[in-house]
C-alpha cells in the first residue's frame, strides 16, 4: 500500500512539474512574440489604430470565467456537488464566449481597415490573440475533462481529485493573465 501511495505521489508531482515546464514554454513563447511586434514596430510602415472593444469585451469575459471555476473549485473542497458542477459549467460557458469574442474582436479589426493579411501591425494582432485562443481552446479541453470526471464519478473529495482539479485552475488563471499581459501590451505599443 505504501509503494502505491508513493508511486502516486510521484505521478502527481511529474505531471504538475509538466504543467509548470509547459507554462515557462508558453510564457517564453509570447515574449518572443511581443518582442517581435516591438522590433518590427520601430522598423517603421506601422498601422496605428483603436483596438476593438470587443476585446475589452472578452477580458471581462475571461476574468469572469477564471472567477467562476475558482468558485468550483471552492465548492468542491466545501463538499457542495451541486455548486462544483454548476460553476464548472459556467466556466466552460465563459471560455467559449471569450472565444467567440475575440472572433467578433477579428472581424472588427477587419471592419476598420485591418485586414488580417495587411499591415504588420495588424498581422501581429491576429496572430498573437490567435495563438492565445488556441491556448484557451486547450484550457476548455481541460475543462471538459473535469465535467466528465465531475459527472461520471461518484462526488467525493479526495487529494487526488483536488490536485488535477488544481491543475485545470492554474492553467486557466495562466491563460487569464496572459490575456491580460497581451492587451496591456496591445494598448502601450500601438
Amino acid at each position: 500500500m505504501m509503494v502505491a501511495t508513493t508511486d502516486k505521489k510521484h505521478a502527481l508531482q511529474s505531471k504538475k512539474f509538466g504543467l509548470w515546464i509547459g507554462l515557462g514554454s508558453i510564457t517564453m513563447m509570447f515574449v518572443a512574440l511581443t518582442s517581435a511586434y516591438i522590433v518590427r514596430r520601430s522598423a517603421g510602415n506601422w498601422l496605428e489604430f483603436k483596438l476593438p472593444n470587443m476585446f475589452f469585451i472578452s477580458t471581462v469575459v475571461i476574468l469572469i470565467s477564471s472567477m467562476a471555476l475558482e468558485l468550483s473549485y471552492r465548492a468542491y473542497n466545501a463538499h457542495k456537488e451541486h455548486v462544483y458542477k454548476l460553476w464548472l459549467f459556467i466556466a466552460l460557458g465563459l471560455g467559449l464566449l471569450f472565444c467567440l469574442t475575440q472572433y467578433w474582436g477579428w472581424q472588427q479589426l477587419y471592419e476598420i481597415g485591418v485586414p488580417l493579411n495587411g499591415n504588420p501591425a495588424g498581422s501581429f494582432i491576429y496572430a498573437i490573440s490567435g495563438l492565445h485562443v488556441a491556448h484557451v481552446v486547450g484550457g476548455i479541453m481541460a475543462i471538459l475533462m473535469a465535467i466528465y470526471h465531475a459527472m461520471s464519478l461518484p462526488f467525493f473529495v479526495s487529494d487526488e481529485r483536488k490536485n488535477r482539479f488544481k491543475m485545470v485552475l492554474h492553467y486557466w488563471h495562466f491563460v487569464d493573465i496572459l490575456w491580460i499581459y497581451l492587451l496591456l501590451f496591445f494598448l502601450v505599443f500601438r
